[in-house]
């Protein structure tokens, strides 16, 4: 049932059982108290009068107090005193102790927060602006209200700007109340959305759903709204090389591709207190592209280790969203695509739709603004398309709270219209539950009015979407220096090996190197620095967990290229020897036969199909001259002259 409370903080509402016990009740109180002495705590049911300690009320219900759903509750208290002054006051300091340990044990206050919430927690979020050469007749040193500082969710700045949506943090500024000694503004001002029935209902007063139902228990009508604020403001790819690779497996094949976006969180300068998810690579899971879809290996059983190993990188990285290519060239011109993707179709179909809310539930943000210290979800949708003129653009998008919140309720499906997103049948069977509430969404008809229209059985697909800008920096500094390595998971393209590996370490020479010879470190740092190759090396066993966070902290490093001299600790563990013990043993022998009058020295330099090349001349002029026998000029092999094939290898000795 819920129970409504009015004291000096505010008012609040509390979902209690009937034969919940009042220290229930009194610990949601002390929640929102300020300073509250528990032992002066008093409940009436009126403003003035009738109050009783709720210390004489110990073992009791609030069905036997006579409490029942929607019942207002007046409660008053003394404050707490910092520093009793008789010894009668010490029982008070006990429990004010405890009362203070479970207001510790809130989860919003027990999260930790991502850096970059950290960094925008400590700032103003202030938006500078100058001094108004017409209006501003002060001191340099003045201040006005044309030159003052604005806030960072001021709409005027934004429209001004362009910019569609407040940054997480300008909403949170906005909607948070200025702190004061009422512990409603220590509460959190975020409110996640849910459309599920309370199960058990409040009120006590029925069976569960879906045997029974009431105002209590069921969720309220849903109007479908734009987002107000987006949780990432902008996507951006550390380098072209990485969208470039990722293109390569569909220029080649046809076929569409799929990867998860690596990367970090950071502050966005261009949007008030923004946030900017900055991508270092992208992993390809398994998959089986088509060319009007794929079909993707879910769920994804390498997750906790590639989060893991990229967690250890220099600038700790984690997955930050996921990119898909939509590309079908033109019949006329294979060299453009078809734009498919604009206004008047669609920009993110219904099933990609309900895909990002069902991978953005299963990735929430944490926060501290949130009673459940969780909200949202900062994954980024990006998907790789053609645009207008023909060519290849990205475009990146997150679905709204609302979304989420539907796809959580289990409340809409796609529809064959890709545009379209298809409200579910409401289902009381005992096992798939499911009960949809009226909802509605407005729009603007033909004469500029807005209309509320009934969502039921489809709506469009763009009141779920937000929109996120994208782009390259100017000045590319990615901290993987090398996107040569083989991709993961490319079958008949691209092929991870060992020996592959070992035959191109052996090129630059990597067991050679010995710690402090900067000169021949350059090419090999150059090429270690490559986060596919450090994932492959994950899979081989050849390196322990501790090696491998090494390597990955090590070629994640910004100045690896300046300073050769940060591999020493990798070249020195016992991981990298063994791998280099197997670079030497499997490094290509030289012929056993040296060409004549030639040195040591030049045969080093003679690759192996010079040598080839004069043992089969050779057993052709002895084939001529009709010896006794006859040279292989594939092996070498003496045959006896009057054979044709040859023993060892079987081929002709005709050449």
């Amino acid at each position: 049932m819920l129970i409504r409370v009015r004291s000096k903080d505010g008012n609040f509402r509390f979902d209690l059982r009937p034969d919940s016990d009042i220290s229930e009740l009194v610990a949601k109180i002390l929640e929102t108290a300020s300073n509250a002495d528990p032992e002066s705590i008093t409940i009436s049911n009126q403003p003035r009068g009738n109050e009783t300690k709720v210390s004489t009320l110990k073992s009791r219900t609030l069905g036997n107090l006579g409490l029942s759903h929607r019942d207002l509750v007046f409660v008053s208290y003394q404050p707490f005193e910092k520093t009793p002054a008789s010894s009668e006051s010490v029982p008070s300091t006990s429990t004010s102790k405890t009362a203070a340990t479970d207001v510790a044990k809130r989860p919003w206050e027990l999260v930790k927060e991502e850096p970059v919430d950290e960094h925008w927690r400590a700032q103003t979020g202030m938006i500078p602006r100058g001094r108004d050469p017409v209006f501003c007749k002060h001191g340099a040193k003045g201040m006005c209200d044309y030159c003052m500082p604005l806030e960072p969710y001021d709409p005027a700045y934004h429209k001004e700007n362009n910019i569609k949506y407040l940054s997480y943090h300008a909403y949170l500024r906005k909607i948070t109340p200025k702190v004061t000694a009422s512990a409603a503004s220590t509460l959190p001002p975020l409110n996640p959305h849910s459309y599920k029935v309370k199960d058990p209902c409040p009120t006590g007063g029925h069976v569960p759903w879906p045997a029974g139902i009431c105002t209590a228990c069921q969720p309220s009508a849903i109007t479908l709204h734009s987002q107000p604020f987006r949780m990432v403001d902008h996507l951006e790819i550390a380098s072209t090389d990485i969208i470039d690779r990722f293109l390569q497996a569909w220029r080649k094949t046809g076929l569409q591709r799929f990867g998860w976006l690596i990367g970090r969180y950071e502050p966005y300068d261009k949007v008030p207190m923004g946030i900017k998810a900055v991508v270092e690579a992208i992993y390809e899971p398994p998959q089986q592209g088509e060319l009007d879809g794929l079909v993707l290996g879910w769920p994804w059983e390498d997750e906790p280790r590639i989060r893991e190993l990229s967690a250890a990188a220099s600038t700790p990285l984690t997955v930050v969203g996921y990119i898909f290519t939509d590309l079908d060239p033109t019949p006329e011109d294979r060299t453009k695509n078809i734009y498919k993707r604009h206004p008047q179709s669609f920009f993110l179909s219904s099933l990609e739709a309900i895909f990002a809310a069902t991978m953005q539930k299963n990735n929430p943000t944490t926060s501290r603004s949130s009673p459940t210290g969780q909200f949202s979800s900062r994954l980024v949708t990006a998907v790789l398309t053609g645009t207008a003129d023909g060519q290849v653009d990205i475009s990146a998008y997150q679905v709204s709270e609302q979304a989420v919140a539907m796809v959580d309720a289990d409340m809409i499906e796609a529809s064959v219209e890709p545009g379209t997103v298809r409200i579910k049948e409401e289902d009381r069977t005992e096992n798939s539950a499911r009960y949809v509430p009226d909802v509605f969404f407005s729009y603007k008809n033909e004469y500029g009015l807005e209309v509320k229209k009934s969502a039921k059985p489809c709506f469009p697909v763009e009141y779920l979407l937000v929109n996120v800008t994208h782009g390259f920096p100017q000045n590319p500094l990615p901290l993987f220096h090398s996107t040569e390595f083989s991709i993961e998971n490319r079958p008949g393209l691209e092929e991870q090996s060992l020996p592959v590996l070992m035959s191109t370490l052996s090129r630059l020479e990597a067991p050679s190197i010995e710690r402090g010879e900067s000169h021949k470190k350059t090419e090999l740092a150059r090429y270690l620095s490559d986060w596919h190759l450090i994932i492959f090396l994950g899979t081989t066993g050849l390196f322990s967990d501790e090696h491998l966070k090494l390597f990955m902290k090590i070629a994640s490093s910004p100045t690896l290229l300046e300073d050769t001299s940060q591999l020493d600790p990798l070249l020195a563990s016992d991981s990298w020897q063994t791998l280099m013990t197997f670079t030497r043993e499997s490094a290509p022998g030289r012929p056993l036969s040296s060409a004549p009058g030639s040195s040591s020295r030049m045969e080093e330099d003679i690759p192996q199909e010079v040598y080839d090349q004069i043992a089969a001349e050779e057993a052709a002029r002895a084939a001529e001259s009709g010896g006794s026998t006859k040279i292989c000029p594939h092996c070498t092999f003496e045959n006896e002259a009057a054979t044709t094939d040859c023993e060892v290898c079987g081929l002709p000795l005709s050449g």
